[in-house]
This record gives structure tokens, sequence and C-alpha cells, in this order.
């Protein structure tokens, strides 16, 4: 399970994605989770993923 909070959330896949996944489309199959709707919820908080960092910026 991951975290429902978005800020706690946004630590989370950016540790994740730091430390194990080259991709986001990475995380999202091995994790089974919607690309879609993560993607959403970071932007709720102003955040985007950049493919070149790796990250949500």
């Amino acid at each position: 399970m991951i975290p429902q909070d978005p800020m706690i959330l946004l630590s989370y896949l950016n540790t994740k994605l730091r430390d194990e996944y080259k991709s986001l489309d990475l995380l999202c199959d091995d994790l089974q989770l919607d690309k879609s709707d993560i993607i959403q919820k970071m932007s709720s908080i102003d955040y985007a993923y950049d493919d070149a960092l790796n990250r949500f910026v």
C-alpha cells in the first residue's frame, strides 16, 4: 500500500525513483499502480514527473 497523503506520497515516490527504479513506468508496473492516478495526485500539489530527472518536480 502506498501513502495516501500527497506530500508523503511525493517523498515516497521520489525516494523509490532515486533508489530503485529508472522510470515512473517501471515503478508503476512493478508496484501495480495506475500511472495516470499517480500523475493526477502529484498534479494536485503542483508536481509533475520529469523524465530527464526521473523524479517529480
